[in-house]
Formats: C-alpha cells, structure tokens, sequence
C-alpha cells in the first residue's frame, strides 16, 4: 500500500494554447497585410482614381476588350460616351474601364 514514485509526480506544467498559437497568427495577419492585402487596396485606389480622370479624347480599353476614344464625359453621371468605330458610339459604364491612356501616351510593349 505504498504509493510508487510514478504516482507521487507532478504533472509537467503544460503549455498555454493561447500563447503558444497567438504569436505566430499574428506574424501571419501582419504578413497578409503588408504583402497582399496593403498593395491590393493602394492598386484598387489608383485605379479608381484614373477611372475618375478619364476626359474627353482620351483612349480607353473595357474590361470586354474594346479600345475607344472618349467623345462625351458627364460630371453628373458615371457614364461616358466611347467611340468605337466610324458612326458607331457607345455608352460605357466608367467603372467597366480596364484602363485610360492620355491623348499623347504611347502604346505600352506587351514584353
């Protein structure tokens, strides 16, 4: 009736869920943020503003391809007239644009 040694430890003390997952979470947010999340918006935010600058005789390219020239811009509404073609003009939502070149900006190398 003698309690064995193993019987008269004490429990390892164990460790702390909380704190041992805590740290390295936040490592990975704070990584998330400065290198996906951080650009992502400050690329958005450009976007939007170039959007907003678009004026008239501008070249425009939609998100569905189409490659225009800007011949009416509305400062009441978010819509703007594109010409397309010869005596074909088309309204284009402006947030449906992929991106505005300026009248004397040449054309960008694909390479």
């Amino acid at each position: 009736m003698f309690v064995t040694p193993a019987f008269a430890q004490t429990a390892a003390p164990g460790l702390d869920p909380m704190g041992g997952l805590l740290v390295p979470m936040l490592l990975m947010l704070v990584i998330f943020y400065f290198f996906l999340i951080r650009p992502q918006s400050q690329r958005a935010k450009e976007h939007r503003e170039r959007m907003s600058a678009v004026r008239r005789g501008d070249t425009v390219i939609t998100s569905g391809g189409m490659v225009g020239k800007v011949t009416k811009v509305s400062d009441t509404s978010d819509e703007i007239e594109v010409e397309l073609a010869d005596n074909l003009k088309v309204r284009i939502i402006k947030s449906t644009l992929m991106d505005v070149r300026s009248k004397g900006e040449p054309v960008k190398d694909a390479t």
